[in-house]
């Protein structure tokens, strides 16, 4: 059994740490809220982010970044995209070449338009060459943490990196499938949340089932196009990483960006969404980076654009579908 660090103690870490620590690992989890901490210590159970999921006692929680990720095996970074950067820079004194870093963000970092394995590169090889891999696919964190059967990928360009956290974090619960396609994996887990804004536009405007499925058949157009122009292989994003995502993040109730989109639709300002939520949706930030990826590219991605126009305000959902549909006509 491993002592994996587990950095990022929001409802999608939490569920990682749980269903890591009920296979024998040992955990030690960072989270940025005293709040988080003392409820776990109190309670076995993190009531900000997660309520009503027990957490076993071999999972220690504390605000002491340095004291989280010292003699770990693992590094597994499960934070906000725009704070990834910060976050490896303020760990980097305490980080050592035979960690095993592992990220399970789904985000592109606004400015440098990096993929979130690229950010850790580019803060860990001032030090040494990092063992790094990613994780990515449909998994919704509390169905994670009931146990519900979950497939998802590791990718890493090292077979050995994703050898091994396939099966160091594989259970009867949660199967991990390997992949040497690193930016497929992310591009796929980083896009497809930009797509599930515009899918919650629809679910709030009131409409049915048939523009969701084009949307949906559409939007993995979209993320295959950029995807591939960056780098990846297009049958990435046909598997877990890039439809099955997709199609979850799309469609299930528990997606955060979905509801951002859901409350969009019903004529409600973003400012005063992104009070009310607890946590971050990472599509929000990801459509503006995603946005100037594809002018960088020369891609087109309509869905995108009027994405980002009814996040910026600039359209109404209702024009900014009317706009798609009304597009020159052309072979599929």
């Amino acid at each position: 059994m491993a002592l994996i660090a587990v950095v990022g103690a929001g409802s999608w870490g939490t569920a990682l740490s749980f269903a890591l620590s009920k296979i024998g690992h040992t955990i030690k989890l960072w989270a940025y809220e005293q709040e988080v901490v003392e409820n776990i210590q109190a309670h076995h159970e993190n009531r900000l982010f997660l309520p009503g999921v027990k957490l076993p006692e071999s999972v220690s929680p504390s605000t002491n970044l340095s004291k989280t990720i010292r003699g770990a095996e693992f590094i597994l970074t499960v934070i906000p995209s725009h704070i990834c950067r910060a976050l490896y820079e303020q760990m980097l004194p305490n980080l050592a070449p035979h960690m095993l870093f592992v990220s399970a963000t789904k985000g592109l970092e606004v400015g440098s338009l990096m993929r979130m394995s690229e950010v850790i590169c580019s803060v860990t090889e001032r030090r040494f060459e990092p063992r790094l891999a990613v994780l990515s696919g449909p998994s919704f964190a509390r169905e994670v943490a009931r146990g519900d059967p979950t497939a998802v990928v590791v990718a890493s360009q090292d077979p050995e990196s994703a050898r091994l956290v396939q099966e160091k974090f594989s259970s009867s619960s949660l199967r991990l499938y390997t992949s040497n396609d690193m930016i497929g994996v992310e591009m796929g887990g980083a896009v497809k949340n930009v797509i599930a804004i515009a899918a919650g536009v629809i679910e709030g405007w009131g409409r049915g089932h048939n523009p969701m499925a084009a949307l949906i058949t559409r939007g993995l157009a979209e993320m295959t196009r950029i995807a591939c122009a960056c780098g990846a292989r297009a049958a990435t994003l046909a598997g877990l990483a890039g439809m099955g995502d997709l199609v979850l993040t799309c469609t299930g109730n528990l997606s955060r960006n979905r509801s951002v989109g859901v409350e969009l639709g019903k004529g409600r300002k973003l400012s005063e969404i992104i009070r009310s939520m607890h946590e971050v949706a990472e599509g929000v930030k990801t459509t503006a980076a995603t946005a100037a990826l594809a002018r960088q590219h020369g891609i087109e991605m309509p869905i995108t654009l009027q994405v980002q126009r009814i996040l910026q305000d600039q359209i109404s959902p209702r024009d900014a579908i009317r706009e798609l549909m009304e597009r020159a006509l052309k072979n599929e």
